[in-house]
Formats: C-alpha cells, structure tokens, sequence
C-alpha cells in the first residue's frame, strides 16, 4: 500500500485536517499520515470543524518528521502558506509537492467571538477538502 505524507510546521491544524480528509477518502487504498518540523498539540478548533463535516480527528496527536525518516513515503504535500520559509522539507519521496493554505490560528487570532474564530478554520477546512477530494482522484487514478 503506498504511502501519503502531509506535512506543515506544527502538524496541529492543517495537516493534521489533510489527513483527517484522507483517511476518509482514500484511507482503504493507502496509508496517510500526517507530521510537523515543530510538532504542537491538535489544534481544538480543527478537531471542532472537522466533527462538523463527519471527521473525527480527535484521537489524531501530532507527529514529528523525524518519525517518518525511516519510513519509504510515497507522496509527501507540504501544506505551509509560508512554505519556502518554515515548512519542514522532505527528501526520498516518489513525489513531494507543495499545496500552500492560510493558517488557521494565525487568520483568527484578532477575532472577538468564538463564531468569529470558526469561520476562518472551516474556511480552510473546507478549502483542504475541496484539494484533497481532487487529489485523491489523482492518486487512485494512477494507482
């Protein structure tokens, strides 16, 4: 079974909702997991708006790169806006692409209310689950 890897600096948020869309999708067909340079806890609000769209990601904890090492990976998608600058950078992988998307607590910290502070994660929420959808045609198209 190949194996999927989405990465970004803390593996709190956005990769951690890449692999939550994966599992879900594709998650028979391949091994998908999920890592960051600097490892922080599951961001609550992300584990909040993926259980609105039927995505429990709760269990998920974030994982450092240096777990996946030794590990032959597949397809590795650094998920980073500022990628060039702080994403964590692979080497080995059949593919390593890169999909940039808003941060989520970064996009929110201003806001006053917790509605206010929900509708920038589920925005990127669902912007990751749009790309994962179409990427997951792509990879199980070509196996």
């Amino acid at each position: 079974m190949k194996r999927i890897l989405f990465l970004c600096t803390r593996n709190a948020c956005r990769s951690q909702m890449a692999e939550g869309w994966a599992r879900s999708i594709i998650g028979t067909r391949f091994e998908v997991a999920s890592a960051g340079s600097e490892p922080a806890s599951v961001n609550p609000h992300a584990i909040e708006v993926m259980a609105e769209v039927g995505i429990d990601i709760s269990a998920h904890r974030s994982k450092s790169v240096e777990d996946f090492r030794d590990v032959q990976i597949d397809h590795v998608y650094t998920l980073c806006g500022d990628a060039a600058d702080r994403c964590p950078l692979w080497s080995g992988a059949a593919t390593v692409q890169h999909r940039g998307f808003d941060d989520p607590p970064e996009l929110a910290r201003l806001e006053r209310t917790p509605e206010g502070v929900l509708q920038h994660y589920r925005r990127v929420r669902d912007e990751i689950g749009d790309w994962v959808k179409t990427l997951s045609k792509e990879l199980v198209s070509h196996g």
